[in-house]
C-alpha cells in the first residue's frame, strides 16, 4: 500500500502538473501556426498535441484531424503540402497538384504568409506569457523592496568595493534601479563580470566598481544553482518590503517587462556559458521540467501559472533560433530567399534539415543527461 501511495503521489505530484503546464504552452504555441496558417487560406490536414500514436481525436468539418498522440512531450501543426509534421516541404509532390490545390499548400503560399504562419507559433508563447503575468500580476500583485542596503557580507565583492549599510543603490551599469529585485536580477547573471553600481549615500552619488563573485546556491527545494553574487541584503525595515498593485494596463505592461527580463536573462545565461563563467549543467530537460512542476504546484496555482510563463518564453525563443527543423531555422531560410529572389534548393534544405535535427536530438540528450546526473546528485 505504501508503494502505491507513493507511485500516486509522484502521478499527481509531478506528472499531472507537468503535463498540464506542457500541455498548455504546446497547445498555445500550435495554435498560433493554426491560426495564421488557417487565415493565409493554407490547408491544415493534422493539429497534434504530442506525437507518436494516436490516442483519441476527431475531423473537423475543414478537413483538419485534432489529435492528442501517446508522446506529451511537443506537437505539432501538419501543412498541406508538408513532407512530415516538421513541415519539411514536399518538392517532389507540389508540381502534381492543380493550381487550386497549390494555392492552399503552404509551400505555394507568399513568403511572407509562410513566414507569418512560423513566426506565429513562438510569438503566441510570448503573448501567453505576457498574458500570465499580466494576470498573475493584477490579482496577486507584486512584491518590491526599496533597493537600500540592510547588511554587507563579510569579505563579499561589495564589502570590498565599500558599501555600507543605509546605502541606496541608484544604478549598476548606467541602468537605473527601483527595487532590489532589479539589482538581484541584473548582478546574477553577471558572475565574474566587472560591474559599477552608483549608491546614493548622505546626499553624495558614489561609483563603486566591483566583481560579483560566482557563488552556488541552494533553494527552498534543494535545487542548486550558480548564480552571481554582491553580498548585500535587505529586510522589512530598510527594504519597506509591500505588495505593489497594477490595473489591467499596467499589469500587462509589466508581464512585457517581466517576459523581457527573462529573454534577456536567457541570452546573458548563453553568454556566460560560452565564457566559461557559468557551467552547462544548468541546461534541463523534461525531467527536470516535471521536477519544478511538482515543487512549484507545493506552493499554489500561482506558482504554476508563473513556471508556465517561464517556461513558454523559453520555448518561444529556442524556437527562433536559426537552427533547421526549429521555427528560427524555417525564417532563415525564408530570409535567404527573400534576398535570393527564389527558394533554397531542396537538396540543400534537406541537408540543413537532418544537421538540424541532430543539433536538437543532442541538446535533448544533453539536457537529458544533466536531468538524471542532478537527480542522482
Amino acid at each position: 500500500m505504501a508503494y502505491l501511495a507513493d507511485v500516486l503521489h509522484f502521478i499527481l505530484g509531478y506528472i499531472v502538473p507537468f503535463l498540464l503546464v506542457l500541455t498548455l504552452i504546446v497547445f498555445v504555441h500550435e495554435m498560433g501556426h493554426y491560426l495564421v496558417g488557417r487565415w493565409s487560406g493554407i490547408h491544415i490536414l493534422a493539429f497534434a498535441v504530442g506525437f507518436g500514436p494516436e490516442l483519441l481525436g476527431y475531423t473537423d468539418k475543414r478537413g483538419t484531424r485534432w489529435k492528442v498522440c501517446a508522446i506529451p512531450l511537443g506537437g505539432y501543426v501538419k501543412f498541406f503540402g508538408d513532407e512530415d509534421a516538421a513541415s519539411v516541404p514536399d518538392y517532389s509532390r507540389l508540381d502534381q497538384y492543380s493550381t487550386e490545390d497549390r494555392g492552399r499548400t503552404f509551400l505555394g503560399a507568399k513568403l511572407w504568409k509562410r513566414a507569418a504562419t512560423v513566426a506565429a507559433g513562438p510569438i503566441a508563447n510570448f503573448i501567453l506569457a505576457i498574458a500570465i503575468f499580466a494576470v498573475l500580476f493584477a490579482i496577486y500583485g507584486k512584491p518590491v523592496a526599496d533597493p537600500v542596503v540592510a547588511e554587507v557580507k563579510e569579505n563579499s565583492a561589495a564589502a570590498q568595493a565599500g558599501v555600507l549599510p543605509g546605502d541606496l543603490l541608484v544604478s549598476i551599469d548606467g541602468t537605473p534601479v527601483t527595487t532590489f529585485d532589479d539589482v538581484r536580477r541584473y548582478v546574477s547573471v553577471r558572475p565574474e563580470t566587472p560591474i559599477t553600481i552608483q549608491i546614493k549615500r548622505k546626499g553624495e552619488l558614489l561609483d563603486l566598481p566591483m566583481v560579483p563573485q560566482r557563488t552556488e546556491i541552494t533553494d527552498q527545494f534543494g535545487n542548486k544553482m550558480e548564480l552571481g553574487i554582491i553580498g548585500i541584503l535587505t529586510n522589512q525595515e530598510t527594504g519597506n518590503f509591500r505588495l505593489q498593485h497594477f490595473g489591467p494596463i499596467e499589469a500587462v505592461g509589466q508581464g512585457v517587462i517581466e517576459s523581457w527580463h527573462i529573454v534577456t536573462g536567457t541570452f546573458n545565461y548563453l553568454a556566460n556559458l560560452v565564457t566559461g563563467r557559468m557551467k552547462a549543467d544548468q541546461l534541463g530537460g523534461p525531467i527536470r521540467v516535471a521536477q519544478a512542476s511538482g515543487q512549484m504546484a507545493t506552493i499554489g496555482v500561482a506558482a504554476v501559472l508563473q513556471l508556465a510563463a517561464v517556461l513558454s518564453v523559453s520555448i518561444g525563443l529556442l524556437n527562433l533560433m536559426p537552427v533547421p527543423v526549429l521555427d528560427g531555422g524555417h525564417l532563415m531560410f525564408y530570409a535567404v530567399e527573400a534576398v535570393r529572389g527564389k527558394p533554397v534548393g531542396p537538396g540543400a534544405q534537406d541537408i540543413a534539415f537532418r544537421i538540424g535535427f541532430a543539433m536538437v536530438l543532442m541538446l535533448m540528450v544533453f539536457a537529458t543527461w544533466n536531468d538524471i546526473s542532478s537527480l542522482l546528485g
